[in-house]
């Protein structure tokens, strides 16, 4: 069961990266950096810039630190698989969402010393796919571990997964359920 879990988690990262990567690579090949294409007059554009900061151009010129962020994050979601072991989907997909966003901008620091950003609801700050399911998926995240009956028992279901003897409960991921 936990094995379909982890397969479910690799899809989601895998698929919602190869999108902001691809998204990102279209948009830096098609437009030139402070274009802007209407798609709803007033309330949506694609607007193409580089964003040197964090989330709304925050503390910008420090891709170092950002890189650090994000390897923080990558680990930091590494141990929570090993140590609560997720099965619901909503949780084994939110954690593949907050990867691929965290993966996603951390190539683009990592290759260009910048991250390509283009989805501009006016009113709010141009970002991208990546920055998109990191929102998402963090906020899933916070609602799991605010709410969750799996957190509380977490060792037991760590040790349990780990010998492959746990129960399948309603809700996980492979069984049916959305």
């Amino acid at each position: 069961m936990y094995r379909r879990a982890g397969l479910a988690f690799s899809a989601t990262m895998l698929v919602v990266l190869a999108l902001d990567q691809a998204s990102k690579a279209y948009v830096r090949a098609e437009m030139t950096i402070g274009r802007s294409i209407p798609v709803l007059p007033d309330v949506f554009s694609i607007t193409h810039i580089n964003n040197k900061g964090a989330a709304f151009g925050l503390f910008p010129g420090r891709v170092g630190f950002f890189i650090a962020v994000a390897l923080i994050v990558l680990v930091g979601i590494g141990y929570v698989w090993w140590r609560y072991r997720p099965r619901r989907w909503f949780t084994v997909h939110a954690l593949g969402l907050t990867a691929a966003g965290a993966l996603g901008n951390l190539v683009d620091r990592v290759v260009a010393g910048y991250v390509t950003d283009f989805f501009e609801i006016h009113g709010w700050p141009v970002f991208n796919v990546a920055d998109a399911a990191l929102d998402v998926g963090v906020a899933i995240l916070v609602v799991w571990l605010l709410f969750s009956k799996d957190v509380a028992n977490a060792p037991e279901r760590r040790e349990a997964a780990v010998a492959d003897e746990s129960p399948c409960p309603c809700g996980e991921v492979g069984e049916g359920t959305p």
